[in-house]
């Protein structure tokens, strides 16, 4: 029988965030922003152990306390200088089995849901592939020009915005991203294997956290989940 893993590649700086602090780091609803998704992660009965992949000069990660996560939450200070980098070297250093679920999440989602990943692990623990959850597009999609101008509505059937977690086998999402390099995230590195990773539909409260309004909207959204659990 497979056993089911989380890797939370957590080596980047956020710059986009601004700030000397890493952005996995920033307070938020009273605890380090990348706890929240470490807590949803290690909250799940499904998942036996959750990797979290640091650069090996990580000076922040050891000044919180994990202590009640326990032995279930494991740091891998390997982190590389891109996400696909530190997701490679953390499967490599977690050593796991061929036939193991992964589940790679972001830190910067810290608003990732208990029914949303329940969901995705019901969906996707015989799938043949793998796959991740996923928001179908609502919004009007423009191309623009480089002067900033409208050059054509792009049709949005059938259009998805990828989230985490991403979910494959171990020894697949291996194959995928030691020949894949450049990819941004997990799912196109299968995809250029040629196959077909699934949509589990989520929705669009599991945000990621990238520009300063959006730490703002997720503090309203943590403060409403611990005020009515």
């Amino acid at each position: 029988m497979s056993n089911f893993y989380a890797l939370v590649p957590a080596a980047g700086s956020g710059s986009r965030m601004g700030g000397g602090l890493p952005k996995q780091y920033l307070p938020l609803a009273g605890a380090p922003m990348i706890y929240h998704a470490l807590a949803r992660l290690c909250g799940c009965p499904d998942i036996d152990t959750v990797f979290v992949v640091l650069t090996p000069d990580d000076a922040f990660f050891s000044q919180y306390d994990w202590t009640e996560f326990g032995d279930k939450l494991q740091p891998l200070y390997c982190g590389g200088t891109t996400r696909a980098e530190s997701v490679l070297n953390g499967l490599m250093a977690a050593e796991l089995e061929p036939d193991d679920w992964v589940l790679v999440h972001d830190a910067a989602r810290p608003c990732l849901s208990e029914a949303q990943l329940a969901k995705m692990i019901a969906e996707l623990r015989e799938d043949e592939v793998g796959g991740i959850l996923a928001v179908p597009v609502a919004d009007t999609l423009k191309r623009a020009d480089g002067a900033g101008r409208i050059t054509v509505t792009e049709p949005r059937d059938r259009l998805w915005r990828a989230q985490t977690p991403q979910m494959f086998r171990t020894g697949l999402l291996l194959q995928a991203l030691q020949s894949a390099p450049e990819v941004t995230d997990e799912a196109s590195a299968v995809e250029s294997l040629g196959l077909h990773p699934r949509l589990v539909a989520g929705d669009s409260s599991n945000f990621k956290v990238t520009y300063s309004q959006d730490m703002r909207m997720a503090e309203l959204l943590l403060r409403e989940r611990q005020e009515n659990p």
